[in-house]
Formats: C-alpha cells, sequence, structure tokens
C-alpha cells in the first residue's frame, strides 16, 4: 500500500473487502489524495480513494452514498465509505479515459455525456446568496492574480465583476469537473467518474471547462453536447454564466501559479482574455 494510505485506512479496508491486491496506482500526488483499484480473490474490482487532508473525499461521499441517477454501470456505485477516516470504496468501473483517445473528438461522446450530465443534474432548491458568494470569491481571486495578470487584464475583470447583477438561482447537483479526463469510454458506451468536485450550483457551471476547451472551434462538439443535454445557456441564464467563467478562470491563473504550472496558469491568462472579448 502506498505510504500516504494510513494504518487505521488501511485497517478499514481490509475490514471491508478482506484480503485485497493493488491491481493500478492512479494517486493525485497535488491534492494528497490515493486513488488506487484493487481487486480482491474473487475477481471483483474496486476503487479506493483515501486522504486525511483533502475536502474532495468528502464531497464525493456526500454526492455517492444517495445513489446516482442514470444508466447502471455509467457512474461510480459507493460500496463503503467513512468521512471520519477519509476514506471510500466505489465498484471499479471498466473503460480507459476518453481523455487523449480518439473518442475525445467524437460527437457520439459529447452526446452520450450531455445526456447523462442532463440524469446528474437532479433539482437542488434556490438560492438568493450562490452569486453574492461566488462574486466575493471572484473579487478575491482578482486580488490574489495582482502581478498574475497585466494591470489592464485585471482591471477589465473587476469592471466585468462589477457589472454582474446578483440574483437568487436555480441550483442542481453538480459533477464540478465535468470533462474527457473525468469520462471513460468501453466499447460505445461513456461513463463518467470522480465526483470530488460535487456540490449545489447553477446547471451552467458544468459547461464552463469544456466550452474553453474540447469545444473552442469544434461546433459539432458543442452541438452533439447541447443536444444530449437538451438545452444550452440562452439569455436567462447570462448574467450567472458570465460569473462562472470569470471565477473559473481567474481560479486558474491563481492556482496554477501557486502549483507552479507554467501552461495551466497560461491557459487560464487565456480563458480570461476570451472572456473578457466576448
Amino acid at each position: 500500500m502506498p505510504a500516504s494510505v494510513t494504518d487505521e485506512q488501511n485497517r478499514l479496508l481490509r475490514s471491508w473487502l478482506g484480503p485485497f491486491r493493488v491491481v493500478k496506482d492512479y494517486s493525485w500526488p497535488l491534492q494528497d489524495t490515493s486513488v488506487l483499484h484493487v481487486s480482491t480473490p474473487d475477481g471483483a474490482g474496486f476503487i479506493v480513494k483515501a486522504s486525511t487532508t483533502s475536502h474532495h473525499i468528502r464531497r464525493e461521499i456526500a454526492a455517492l452514498a444517495p445513489g446516482l441517477p442514470g444508466p447502471h454501470g455509467t457512474t461510480p456505485v459507493l460500496r463503503q465509505a467513512s468521512v471520519e477516516a477519509g476514506i471510500l470504496v466505489t465498484e471499479f468501473l471498466p473503460g480507459t479515459p476518453v481523455e487523449g483517445s480518439a473518442a475525445e473528438y467524437h460527437p457520439e461522446t459529447y452526446r452520450q455525456a450531455g445526456a447523462l450530465l442532463a440524469r446528474l443534474h437532479c433539482p437542488a432548491g434556490t438560492s438568493a446568496d450562490y452569486t453574492r458568494k461566488i462574486a466575493y470569491q471572484t473579487q478575491l481571486l482578482i486580488r490574489s492574480a495582482e502581478g498574475l495578470l497585466a494591470t489592464g487584464l485585471r482591471a477589465r475583470a473587476a469592471e466585468e465583476l462589477a457589472g454582474i447583477i446578483t440574483a437568487p438561482v436555480e441550483l442542481v447537483a453538480t459533477h464540478g469537473d465535468y470533462q474527457p479526463r473525468n469520462w471513460l469510454v468501453d466499447g460505445e458506451t461513456i461513463k463518467v467518474i470522480d465526483f470530488g468536485r460535487a456540490d449545489a450550483r447553477p446547471w451552467v457551471h458544468d459547461l464552463v471547462r469544456l466550452t474553453h476547451q474540447q469545444f473552442l472551434g469544434r461546433p459539432a462538439l458543442a452541438e452533439a453536447f447541447y443536444s444530449g443535454l437538451g438545452k444550452q445557456p440562452t439569455g436567462a441564464e447570462a448574467g450567472v454564466w458570465h460569473l462562472e467563467n470569470l471565477n473559473q478562470a481567474l481560479g486558474t491563473v491563481v492556482w496554477a501559479h501557486k502549483i507552479g504550472d507554467a501552461a495551466f496558469e497560461q491557459s487560464g491568462v487565456e480563458r480570461l482574455e476570451r472572456i473578457l472579448a466576448g
């Protein structure tokens, strides 16, 4: 077992699964999280996630505990979990990552991904303060981006933020990181994994990453995705859509700089430039 898996987590695993072996280690060093594919003598496969520091474990447990909607076998099924110990076990989902494969640029991938997201977006009530909270977080990100953005670009971001009218919004259960690196392809079936950023948010939150990555210059992919989803952002979502884009672009710049990922930081700057030019 990786050294990052504590004695308590290892004890829980063995009480839940009995003897097991590690098939593959998918751990995330930047997030201090162990991610392991393990198997038991009867041939059953599981994914284990463990961390004593990451809040993503708690979020994923909360998202998976009630059971996810959608066709069986297309999303993780929680088998065991301990919030206190920071560990969860899900059934292993067969498949290979969409990111980096031929499926990443196939419209059918996006039609299925859109349809899955429509099922996952269960209503989560109305929030009177969500946009105010995100606007405040975005304001803090603009301050943190001093020295990371050209002065004019940072000033324009602040002006754009000031012009957004905050208002109550409808929330749904969002994935939080909906993009091909968290999709699997198994034969002709698309599956969704990694709910560590799941939370109640406006539905447009889950569209931002795709809009600034795979959809750029590929209208057929966007068209297929929205066909599966059954809708796309309209004027009614203009304010919160713009706010989510600003927040995620600035968050990328600040976080990528913090971890020393210059290429990812530059992608955040380019995303912000597109938003402000838009």
